[in-house]
This record gives structure tokens, C-alpha cells and sequence, in this order.
């Protein structure tokens, strides 16, 4: 009998743990990058103490709990408050002077993880007079990972950086006024959480349910491949009101919907959609 080379087990156990992931879940990882995605993975085996791929589905599919730690393992990202000042400098002297100009605002930000974009923008339109007639849908695939972002919460040992990156985005007021302590933590005020529609959405499977004048995706498309990614340029197409802005990472458009975009100045990775 032919040996069976450890690549191929590998390979067969890595797929089957996925389609068991989507059978009793409904999660489909399937068009995600397999490269992050394994090494998300099997940073998850090795903190469940299982030593195959097999034992670790055991476990997935026996103990939902287990399941909401992948979950959560998945999003893990090392982001801030206000990450990257530029972009939001430009955000508040280009696309708040388009927001101004609507009755209502609908923003969307899909795959929130911890939420500190959203909070970023909850704060950006306080500080613009905007939060009244202001929703931010924040969404992701599942309740465990909206869990943390629901509560708010961010630790002490990051105010004084989140205050100065505030400022450098452009921020006019005490960042105080947006938190307040409560024993090891900072939690943000109602004036922050009161914007924020926190949702189950999945972008790999869900469709429309809104129309918004924006929607900031800065991070999460990088995990998927290129299937997935058309699929939720697809979604983002049909989500955008008329002029709606789409605001991108680092990666920006893909060159075959440049037609249906025009490029806005400021940064490179911020567009407004012009069909």
C-alpha cells in the first residue's frame, strides 16, 4: 500500500475541518486566504492542546465554545483607535462635508472585529454635530465576536496614545469626554454608543439590507480570496447609495471596477461611486 505523505493528511483534515465548520455552523471559510487562515488555525490547536487537525474538529464540532474561540481567533488584529491619522483627516475634510448634505446617514462598517473603527467614526461625527441624524451599522459574522465590541470597553493602558492619535485626526475637543473609567478599564459614553447599531451580517453569504452613503471596509478583504473579494464588491456596489463613498484598505480597488468609481482626493484608497 502506497504511504500517505503528511501534506496530503494534512491538506484532507484541514478541508474536512472546514466543511464541518459549515455543516454545523454555517460559517464557510472556504474562499478565505489559506495561508493567514492555517495559521490562525493552528495557533488554535496548539492553545486547545490537541495535536491534529482531526482532534481539533473533534472538539470544534463537540464544544461551541471551542468554535467561539476560533471565532474570535480569526479577527484578532492589532488595531487602534484612529489607527492611521491620515485617513481620517481626510475622512473629516472630504466625506463629512458630503454627509452634511443628507437628512439622515447611514454608514456601514462589515467585519468590525473589536470596533475601533467604529468607535473612531462615533466620535469623528460627535465632534462634527453629525451624531443625531447618524447610524453606524456595525457588523461581522457572528454574536461572539460583536460580544466585546458591544460592551464598549478598551484598556486604561491605551488613553493617553488613543487621546494623541485623536488629535492628530484632527479631533478639536478633550477626548475625556468620551469615556469614563470604571475600576481596570475606560468604557465610552452613551454619546458614542447611542450611534452604533451592532448586527450579524456575513459578507461571504449575506446579501444587501441597507442602502448607505458610506461604507469603510479597511481590513477585512485581505483574508479572502479572490472569488470572495469580487463577491463583496458585488455586495458593497449594490449597498452604496448614489455617490456613496467606499473607503478601502491598503490593498484599494480592484482595477476592473475603476469604471464605476471615481478616486477622491487625499488618499488613494478612498472612492465614490459614480453609477
Amino acid at each position: 500500500m502506497r504511504a500517505v505523505n503528511d501534506a496530503l493528511i494534512e491538506e484532507t483534515e484541514f478541508r474536512l475541518l472546514l466543511e464541518g465548520v459549515l455543516n454545523c455552523y454555517g460559517y464557510d471559510f472556504r474562499d478565505y486566504d489559506m495561508g493567514p487562515l492555517k495559521r490562525r488555525i493552528w495557533d488554535q490547536v496548539q492553545a486547545e492542546g490537541v495535536q491534529t487537525l482531526s482532534g481539533y474538529q473533534e472538539k470544534i464540532l463537540h464544544e461551541p465554545a471551542c468554535m467561539e474561540q476560533l471565532l474570535l481567533a480569526l479577527r484578532e488584529e492589532e488595531t487602534t483607535l484612529f489607527q492611521d491619522a491620515d485617513f481620517w483627516q481626510t475622512f473629516r475634510a472630504i466625506v463629512v462635508p458630503m454627509l452634511r448634505t443628507y437628512p439622515s446617514i447611514h454608514i456601514w462598517v462589515p467585519e468590525c472585529a473589536g470596533g475601533e473603527d467604529v468607535f473612531s467614526l462615533a466620535i469623528l461625527l460627535n465632534d462634527e454635530g453629525l451624531q443625531h441624524r447618524a447610524r453606524i451599522y456595525a457588523t461581522d459574522l457572528s454574536e461572539a465576536v460583536l460580544k466585546k465590541a458591544r460592551q464598549g470597553v478598551f484598556p486604561l493602558t491605551r488613553i493617553a496614545d488613543d487621546a494623541e492619535r485623536y488629535l492628530q485626526a484632527g479631533g478639536s475637543r478633550a477626548f475625556s469626554q468620551y469615556y469614563r473609567i470604571e475600576r481596570d478599564h475606560a468604557r465610552f459614553n452613551d454619546c458614542v454608543m447611542e450611534v452604533i447599531v451592532f448586527a450579524e451580517h456575513n459578507l461571504g453569504t449575506d446579501g444587501p439590507f441597507n442602502l448607505f452613503q458610506t461604507i469603510l471596509c479597511r481590513r477585512a478583504l485581505g483574508a479572502f480570496n479572490e472569488w470572495l473579494q469580487e463577491r463583496v464588491h458585488v455586495l458593497f456596489m449594490e449597498s452604496l447609495g448614489r455617490f456613496g463613498v467606499l473607503a478601502l484598505g491598503i490593498d484599494g480597488l480592484p482595477k476592473p471596477l475603476t469604471q464605476r468609481y471615481e478616486r477622491l482626493p487625499g488618499i488613494p484608497t478612498l472612492y465614490r461611486k459614480v453609477e
